[in-house]
């Protein structure tokens, strides 16, 4: 990803060898004249600029040399300038339709082949490609969003005008970490983003959580992914000791700068286990834990009917995910997505799909720490099991008798506002053997359910042990399975409990992931 530092450097070098045509690919048309307004007056050459609201000006003084404000007008113009004075270079800032064989193109191509003649410079700025016939007369270059160094020199600038006349808490370690934050938005939404916290009178170290919400706002229609709210009242977390322990490590490593060792952040965990267990709520516990926002990426959804529409909407989903990094990007039931990539009868359009979902997740640098689930493991790519993809990957289990009652006790809590007797609450643990967390869950809700329409002196224990002795929970309609997938994390997978698993049926599970 270019910074502007290198960016720079290309184009002076570009333009001191007066390459005919340039294309630079970028969203921020101010920052690039920004750049190319320092190039003139390095090289000292004329540099004009076109827009569709001021028509032609010189770059250096401002000045409007051509009143024409169509883009027609101003590549006439450019030309007939190039044809009468050698070494001139024009920047056409809004130019369309550039991206196939279309009269603008084809006039751009004639323009370009009396440049080469005539030591002249065309320059584009544009946010999309370029006809491949025009391209190859020249260069291209992409200036990307300010990256963290970038980030943090315009954050320190925005800043330091006001220290000392309004409260500013921000030292280096919350401008660097502001900075990461910021990291994939333009300079000019940083500096609105900043602006807003000055005008409320304070820079506050709190506000660094505002900031991510602030980032959020900005990104809040983007393709291919689905921004899921969260509340830490809605996920109340229980056990999960292994799983809440390496994540604990984890979570300075995504902020910090660890390029100096070349290493990159935490990329993130595969958690299989058995259906109905927490898996997916991990992905909310760990965003709300982790204070950062969360994006949901269905890959079932992204098959398109067309050749390459597929590959284009993940690459799309994934580009959008590390503009808005940092965040969590969690991949519910992946192997709907990946499975089948090697046999499937699409025209190879899985397994290309799972070529670039394997690239991106091995040799991506963004801040982006993906929270995969998977039920059906035996439809996974073995691929995705290689080390360097995933950082981790854990086993979540089935409750145990001590987990049970503690996810028993959180929903009696949050449905009924109320605890259990201890006799109670042990049939019901009992009872409860083989059940997975929905199915606690479904039981509990049942019981509230029945309590609003009544009224909770009308529940009696009677009832709980009934609606409880209903739940035909998976392990017991579809036990084969069940055991082959707690067979399957036994020998692969690290127990998110922090606790090994149990080697036969039979004998005490092993704690595992409570998230209610």
């Amino acid at each position: 990803m270019p910074d502007f530092a290198s960016c720079r450097q290309m184009m002076l070098l570009y333009l001191k060898a007066r390459i005919p045509f340039i294309s630079l690919r970028t969203d921020e048309r101010d920052r690039a004249l920004e750049l190319f307004r320092s190039l003139a007056s390095e090289l000292n050459i004329p540099v004009y600029y076109h827009t569709l609201s001021q028509g032609i000006r010189d770059i250096a003084t401002n000045r409007i040399v051509n009143e024409d404000r169509s883009a027609v007008g101003a590549l006439d113009y450019a030309s007939q300038q190039i044809l009468q004075r050698q070494n001139l270079t024009f920047i056409l800032t809004e130019v369309q339709d550039l991206e196939g064989d279309t009269p603008l193109s084809r006039q751009l191509l004639d323009l370009a082949s009396s440049a080469t003649e005539r030591g002249g410079t065309v320059i584009v700025i544009t946010t999309s490609s370029v006809w491949p016939r025009l391209q190859r007369q020249g260069m291209t270059l992409v200036l990307d969003a300010p990256n963290e160094d970038e980030m943090r020199s315009i954050v320190a600038e925005c800043l330091s005008p006001y220290r000392g006349a309004v409260p500013i808490e921000w030292a280096e370690p919350e401008i660097s970490e502001a900075a990461t934050i910021l990291a994939g938005v333009t300079r000019i939404e940083a500096e609105n983003a900043i602006a807003t916290f000055l005008a409320k009178g304070s820079i506050l170290k709190s506000d660094l959580i505002e900031l991510s919400r602030v980032k959020d706002r900005i990104f809040a229609d983007i393709a291919g992914l689905e921004r899921v709210k969260t509340s830490d009242k809605e996920v109340v977390v229980g056990g999960l000791a292994g799983l809440q322990a390496w994540l604990e490590k984890q979570r300075p490593l995504l902020t910090m700068d660890l390029r100096e060792r070349g290493l990159r952040p935490p990329r993130g965990v595969l958690l299989v286990g058995v259906p109905g267990c927490g898996k997916s709520l991990s992905a909310k516990a760990i965003a709300i834990s982790w204070k950062l926002p969360l994006y949901r990426l269905d890959l079932s959804n992204i098959h398109g009917q067309y050749l390459g529409q597929s590959e284009g909407r993940l690459k799309e989903a994934l580009s959008t995910a590390d503009r808005v990094a940092p965040c969590v990007l969690w991949i519910d039931e992946i192997e709907k997505g990946l499975a089948g990539a090697a046999g499937s009868n699409d025209g190879g359009t899985s397994t290309r799909l799972l070529g670039h979902f394997l690239y991106w997740l091995q040799e991506g640098r963004a801040r982006v720490f993906v929270v995969a689930t998977a039920n059906d493991i035996g439809k996974l790519p073995p691929e995705l099991f290689r080390r360097g993809r995933f950082d981790e990957l854990f086993f979540v289990d089935l409750p145990d008798h001590s987990e049970r009652q503690e996810i028993i006790t959180l929903y009696a809590r949050r449905y009924m506002h109320r605890d259990l007797s201890g006799a109670m609450l042990g049939e019901l643990v009992d009872i409860s053997d083989g059940f997975a967390g929905v199915d606690i869950d479904a039981a509990v809700a049942e019981i509230a359910k029945e309590a609003i329409l009544k009224g909770d002196s009308m529940i009696t224990d009677a009832y709980w042990r009934t609606v409880f002795t209903n739940i035909v929970p998976l392990s017991k309609t579809n036990p084969e399975a069940v055991e082959n997938i707690r067979a399957w994390g036994r020998e692969r997978a690290v127990p998110a409990s922090g606790q090994p698993l149990a080697p036969e049926a039979g004998q005490q599970r092993a704690r595992r992931n409570v998230l209610v």
